[in-house]
């Protein structure tokens, strides 16, 4: 049971926060690192890749999400590898599973 209470403070915490992307504008997209804070309204972490090597990532609001854009909902999840809050959600997660299967 407290593993449910931290789980959901730590879920609470970061959109009390606001949304954080990667941001860049290189051609490789291993290099992107820095991170913002979105804007109000701006509710997606966005990737927007024109070809193999010309890549974009930052915010965006829901609306404008489609084709060719990539788009995801919580800190940091526009990255390649994950990162954050989004890895400690999806370790504990799987350790919920694996006692409950």
């Amino acid at each position: 049971m407290q593993l449910y209470g931290a789980l959901i403070l730590s879920v609470t915490l970061s959109a009390a926060c606001g949304l954080r992307c990667y941001t860049c504008i290189y051609s490789d997209p291993k290099s992107c690192i820095d991170t913002i804070t979105c804007p109000v309204g701006f509710d997606r972490c966005v990737t927007f890749k024109v070809n193999a090597l010309n890549v974009t990532k930052g915010c965006l609001p829901s609306e404008y999400c489609g084709a060719p854009v990539t788009c995801c909902k919580g800190d940091l999840c526009n990255s390649a590898i994950p990162t954050g809050p989004s890895a400690i959600v999806l370790l504990v997660s799987s350790a919920i599973l694996k006692f409950l299967f």
